[in-house]
């Protein structure tokens, strides 16, 4: 008699994760270890999400990685650290968890999966003065990775932002970024950045895109191996069109797979971990006071990220964090005109706290410590252009600066100049006033400004704001310049300027969430079977920015609670949303052969074999 054939557009499996960037991964590597069915869906035709095009720095205090290079912190300090940050949106149990169990997550993933991590030391907290702030050791970053270890689904990884690339080639931060600095000072500086140069082009002769992987492209391809070792298939071009509910309970979704809807139960739960909504016109316009139709915004995050988790989840009965002073992760972005005619946001992370480069507005006047935290910029700006329809300002420099060190996607020596000169990008005048003429600003201020800069700049000094006072000022400027790295004039001319608007690395405003990873509903209680990491979980952060890696290292902290909650209750055989003594639990109860949660014995299983997704 012939075997009657499993329906394709129903599949079951223990737990399905929506969105594949380092929370997602998390979620589904963890699960998938503690001996879980997993499926990946992924809406974008590539995996790897906003994760893939950022810096990939996680703020974990007390990891392993800082314990093993002697850093001196403690879980208390920086809860008070996080206390003082968060103010008045301090969620005790969230920062509890998120402390505890974020070590915990960083030494599992070392132990037991292709992930490593390397320790920024010199990188502070962004407000390294405060209660319980550091000067170093909270932040550590995916060590480089080789792509070739993905095998073919190395081209289903997302690329890295164009535009902080240098021709297609990744750059790390801290010491490699020195080099690059200083290939035209230094020979040993000259002879690591050939030696990379090289290695990038015979990459793309041979395999079309770089296989040395750094920064978040690092940690997503470290994690993506790790899953498909594990054999958790990564759906791309798969979005999750609508939650599958069982009463209050979520036991699964609707995919959108290969032109047909399949519907996915999930025994054990959902991970909505889509990426938030940097790119959702309609909740921009509702939660950025800058953006009043949701247009006045650039956002690097990858174009799939228009909010689906959170739809998802109030479709379901999930509420909104709407209480935060900021729903987004601030950033100054310029704009790279492209060849097609559209325009690319450039993030400026490190020209701000450059000796001899300063921001005004179109007034001409200096609104705040450039070399604070990109957070804190755009939130200064934003004070000092209230009530201006276009907020923007302008960073700029002498031209000797701009040779050293660059000017935002205007590259510093031996980069010619004249191509983002033709394109509109960098302005260039002779004079002060030529420059304020062609960006629009007002001569007479510019002129005053840089004038009252310039006095107390030449003994490296900034009264006025305080530029190069704290660790964090001084981790990104120019070690080389005394007495103050991030202090000196505005140079002789010809000037440059480049102009920055409001823009994001992710939203802090996602579904209000427990210790657990679960989700909330209108009355705070979990809704049975449904998680969020990432973006999608409302920051703990609580709308503000307290240091590098902020949102990577709790994303993959819940993702990874996420799952040990949904093991521990596959272990104890009981249903989506039933709770568990503690999460610690989870990790002591969960076996590598974990019986079903519950689910539909008729639907076609998907099995953890490699070669899926």
């Amino acid at each position: 008699m012939a075997h009657e054939q499993p329906d394709p557009s129903s599949v079951t499996c223990d737990v399905l994760v929506v969105g594949s960037g380092a929370g997602g991964l998390s979620a589904a590597v963890t699960a998938a270890s503690l001996g879980l069915n997993v499926v990946v869906a992924e809406k974008e035709p590539v995996f790897g999400g906003t994760t893939a095009r950022s810096g990939g720095w996680l703020w974990i205090p007390c990891s392993p990685v800082a314990q093993r290079e002697g850093v001196v912190d403690s879980p208390a300090a920086a809860r008070t650290y996080l206390q003082h940050e968060a103010g008045n949106h301090f969620d005790a149990d969230r920062v509890d968890a998120f402390l505890a169990r974020g070590p915990e997550m960083v030494a599992f993933m070392e132990r037991e999966t292709a992930v490593r991590f390397v320790l920024g030391p010199a990188f502070a907290d962004y407000h390294p003065d405060a209660p319980g702030g550091t000067a170093g050791g909270r932040s550590i970053c995916a060590a480089p990775f080789d792509a070739r270890e993905l095998g073919a689904e190395k081209d289903r990884l997302r690329p890295p932002l164009a535009e902080i690339t240098f021709l297609g080639m990744m750059i790390g931060t801290g010491k490699e970024l020195v080099h690059f600095f200083n290939v035209t000072r230094s020979l040993r500086s000259a002879a690591v950045v050939a030696g990379l140069l090289a290695r990038h082009g015979r990459d793309l002769l041979l395999h079309r895109r770089a296989m040395r992987l750094t920064n978040g492209n690092a940690l997503v391809g470290r994690l993506a191996k790790s899953a498909f070792d594990r054999g958790v298939p990564i759906w791309t071009s798969s979005p999750v069109t609508e939650l599958l509910r069982d009463g209050p309970a979520v036991v699964g979704a609707i995919v959108e797979r290969d032109g047909r809807a399949v519907r996915v139960h999930a025994r054990c739960g959902v991970v909505l971990a889509a990426g938030g909504f940097p790119q959702d016109i309609a909740r921009r316009k509702a939660m950025f006071r800058h953006a009043p139709t949701g247009a006045e915004h650039w956002s690097p995050a990858p174009p799939g990220n228009t909010g689906d988790g959170l739809r998802l989840g109030e479709g379901a009965g999930a509420k909104v964090e709407d209480r935060y002073p900021n729903a987004a992760a601030w950033v100054p972005v310029s704009l790279v005109p492209r060849p097609d005619g559209s325009v690319g946001p450039f993030p400026h992370f490190v020209d701000r706290s450059k000796p001899g480069i300063i921001a005004v507005t179109r007034t001409g006047t200096r609104f705040v410590n450039e070399a604070n935290s990109y957070h804190d910029f755009i939130q200064a700006l934003l004070t000092a252009c209230e009530g201006d329809p276009e907020p923007c300002a302008w960073f700029l420099c002498g031209h000797a600066t701009q040779r050293r060190y660059g000017l935002g996607f205007a590259k510093p020596f031996p980069v010619p100049l004249k191509p983002v000169i033709d394109s509109g990008y960098l302005l260039r005048g002779a004079t002060l006033e030529e420059l304020a003429r062609k960006a629009g600003i007002d001569p007479v201020g510019l002129a005053r400004t840089v004038a009252e800069y310039n006095g107390p700049a030449a003994r490296g000094e900034d009264p006025a704001f305080g530029r190069g006072s704290t660790a964090y000022n001084r981790s990104l400027g120019d070690a080389t310049v005394t007495p103050n790295p991030c202090v000196a004039p505005i140079g002789a001319g010809p000037y440059y300027a480049v102009r920055v608007v409001p823009g994001d690395l992710g939203t802090f405003a996602g579904l209000r969430g427990d210790a657990h990873a679960r989700v909330l509903d209108g009355d705070s209680a979990p809704i049975p079977g449904l998680y969020a990491a990432g973006n999608d979980f409302a920051s703990i952060m609580g709308g503000n920015y307290p240091g590098g890696g902020i949102t990577l290292g709790p994303a993959m902290t819940f993702g990874y609670v996420a799952a040990h909650h949904m093991a521990a209750r596959a272990a104890a055989g009981q249903q989506p949303g039933y709770p568990v003594s503690t999460a610690s639990d989870a990790a002591s109860r969960a076996t590598t052969a974990l019986p079903a949660c519950t689910g539909n014995s008729e639907a076609h299983p998907v099995g953890n074999a490699p070669g899926q997704g």
